[in-house]
């Protein structure tokens, strides 16, 4: 068995229903966390319908706030959904600023990482963190079915 992540009548995931359970679990919190809603709907009859705007808003907010925090704990919780929702950015036609999201984070930075004796640490290089990304993006890609 398997579910449909769609645009209208193009399947951009086809993933197992355990995949598809988790993956839209995942979409609750950070729809929580970024107090927005993500476009992505409600999986009925083995399909989900996806809005291609509000999808785009959510990627670039979940962007954004990824880029944000340097806590390594909170990155190693996010990474690989944001990652998966960057495949499906992708697969949707939707454009990512990199530049713009590797320039110094917009906006005050979130769940920074205290170390006792090192002090507060930053967010990654923006190149790194952006190439880091997409490569992990790019693995997740080819085991992504659409």
């Amino acid at each position: 068995m398997s579910q449909y992540f769609d645009i209208g009548d193009e399947t951009l995931w086809n993933p197992s229903n355990g995949a598809a359970r988790m993956f839209c679990r995942h979409v609750a919190v950070f729809e929580a966390d970024l107090e927005l809603p993500s476009g992505i709907g409600p999986m009925e009859n083995d399909e989900c319908q996806i809005d291609p705007a509000t999808f785009e808003t959510f990627v670039n907010a979940l962007l954004a706030r990824h880029r944000r925090t340097s806590h390594a704990i909170m990155l190693a919780l996010s990474e690989g959904f944001v990652a998966t929702v960057l495949v499906l950015a992708e697969r949707a036609g939707i454009t990512v600023d990199w530049a713009e999201l590797g320039a110094a984070p917009n906006g005050p930075l979130e769940d920074v990482q205290v170390s006792a004796g090192a002090g507060m640490s930053t967010p990654a290089d923006g190149g790194a963190w952006g190439s880091g990304l997409r490569e992990r993006a790019r693995e997740l890609g080819r085991r992504m079915p659409n």
